[in-house]
C-alpha cells in the first residue's frame, strides 16, 4: 500500500513494509509479584487500569528503585497481556509509573506512539496477536516474546505516521471529551434522582420556585390504570415486519405490523428481567406492541403524570416484591398495590420534563460518540494495511 508526500512538485511514494512488532519497539514485562501497597509514592498500574493509566494503588520509591530499572515514560505505550489481551494505551503522564506483568511496556522512540497504538487496535493486528495467545490458559496471556513476533505493515514514512497518528489522537481526544461529558450527565441525572424526590419525611431536598407541599403518600393503583389485559404475545416466527417497537420485559425485541396500545405508557417487567438491580422500566409513548412479559401502566389524567411514574416506580424497592426463584416475578397486585409519595401534578410535570431534558442530552452524546467511534472505526480499515 503506497503513500504519498509532496516533494517540489512531485509525489514521492513510501511503501508500506512487513515487519515484527519487535522490530520497531521493545518490549517489556512488569513485576511478578503482588506489592505491599503504600497510601502514597508510586502509582501501580495493572489490567484494570488500561483505559485511564491512573490508579488508587502506590507502591514506596524503595520498591520501586529496587524493581524497576526499565519503567513506562511519556510516548511509550502500555498493552495489556494477562486476562483482556491487547488493549493499548499511550503514556501521558511524566510521572514515574509502577505496573504489574498483566500489563507489557512497549518502547518505541522512532515510530510515533499514536500511530502504533492506533495500529495496534486494527482487525488485522488484533488477529495476529490472538493467534499468539494462549487462550487455554486462565486467565488467557500472551508472553513479550510472543508480542515481538507480531507481524504488521509498517509506513516506511516517518512523516506520513507522524500524520495518521496526530489524527487519531485528535479523535481519540474528542471520543475521551464526549465520554466524560456523558458520564456527568449521568451523574447529575443520579443526583436530581435523590434530591428532586421526597424523602420519608414527604420533602424532597430540592424542589422549584413555588412549591412547598408536603408529598402525599399512595398506591400506585390509586393514580394509574393497568393496561395488560391488551397485551398480546407473538413468537418471533409469526411476527409480521413492520414500524411498531414490539416490548418484552427488557425493552424492544422487534418491529411488527399493528399495535396493542397507543398512548403514553410505562412499561415494568413481569417476569424476565435481564438486571433486578436496575430493573426494566420503560416510558413510551405512540403505538407499541406489547407481549405479557411486561406490565403495562398509564396515569389517571390530572392525578400523575405518566413519565413522573417511571421515575418514582423506578427509585422504588422492586426487588422486595418479587416472588418465585429463577425467573422472578412482579405480581400485578403487588405492583398496585406500591406506595408511592406524589407532588401536586404540576409539580410532577415539571420535574418529568426537567429529566426529559437531560435524558435527551444523554442520547444526544451517546449519538456523537457512536458516530465518533464509527469513524475512528473507518479509519483503522482504511488508513492501515
Amino acid at each position: 500500500m503506497p503513500g504519498h508526500a509532496g516533494t517540489g512538485g512531485r509525489d514521492v511514494i513510501f511503501a508500506w513494509e512487513q515487519c515484527k512488532l519487535g522490530d520497531v519497539c521493545d518490549v517489556y514485562d512488569g513485576i511478578h509479584h503482588t506489592p505491599d501497597y503504600q497510601d502514597n509514592g508510586i502509582m501501580f498500574l495493572s489490567v484494570e487500569n488500561i483505559s485511564t493509566l491512573t490508579s488508587d494503588k502506590f507502591v514506596s520509591r524503595d520498591f520501586f528503585e529496587q524493581n524497576y530499572k526499565i519503567f513506562p515514560e511519556k510516548g511509550d505505550i502500555l498493552l495489556t497481556r494477562i486476562g483482556n489481551v491487547g488493549t493499548p494505551n499511550v503514556v501521558e503522564s511524566t510521572d514515574k509509573l509502577a505496573y504489574y506483568v498483566s500489563l507489557a511496556l512497549l518502547k518505541a522512540p522512532k515510530i510515533n506512539s499514536y500511530f502504533l497504538c492506533n495500529l495496534i487496535c486494527t482487525q488485522e493486528f488484533k488477529k495476529e496477536l490472538h493467534r499468539k495467545t494462549l487462550t487455554t490458559a486462565i486467565p488467557q496471556k500472551i508472553n513479550k516474546d510472543e508480542i515481538r513476533k507480531i507481524t504488521f505493515f509498517d509506513s516506511t514514512s516517518s512523516d506520513e505516521r507522524k500524520k495518521i497518528g496526530s489524527l487519531l489522537e485528535k479523535i481519540n481526544f474528542t471520543i475521551t471529551l464526549h465520554e466524560e461529558k456523558k458520564q456527568q450527565l449521568k451523574c447529575l441525572k443520579s443526583a436530581l434522582l435523590q434530591k428532586m424526590f421526597a424523602y420519608k419525611s414527604g420533602y424532597p431536598a430540592i424542589r422549584f420556585e413555588g412549591f412547598s407541599d408536603e408529598w402525599e403518600q399512595c398506591k400506585l393503583g390509586d393514580v394509574a390504570d393497568r393496561f395488560d389485559n391488551l397485551r398480546v404475545p407473538v413468537i418471533a416466527n409469526l411476527r409480521k415486519n413492520g414500524d411498531t417497537p414490539y416490548y418484552g420485559a427488557n425493552g424492544i425485541q422487534d418491529y411488527v405490523d399493528g399495535y396493542t396500545h397507543d398512548g403514553e405508557y410505562i412499561l415494568v417487567a413481569e417476569d424476565g428481567a435481564n438486571n433486578l438491580k436496575n430493573y426494566p422500566i420503560n416510558y413510551v409513548s405512540g403505538r407499541i406492541w406489547v407481549n405479557n412479559h411486561a406490565h403495562v401502566l398509564q396515569a389517571i389524567p390530572y392525578l400523575a403524570s405518566t413519565r413522573f411514574l417511571g421515575y418514582e416506580i423506578g427509585r422504588s424497592n422492586i426487588v422486595s416484591l418479587l416472588v418465585g426463584g429463577g425467573r422472578a416475578k412482579l405480581n400485578a397486585d403487588a405492583l398496585m398495590n406500591m406506595n408511592l409519595n406524589l407532588p401536586k401534578i404540576k409539580e410532577q410535570e415539571l420535574i418529568a420534563d426537567l429529566f426529559q431534558k437531560v435524558e435527551i442530552s444523554i442520547t444526544l452524546q451517546n449519538y456523537k460518540l457512536d458516530k465518533l467511534k464509527n469513524l475512528k472505526s473507518s479509519l483503522l480499515k482504511k488508513m492501515f494495511i
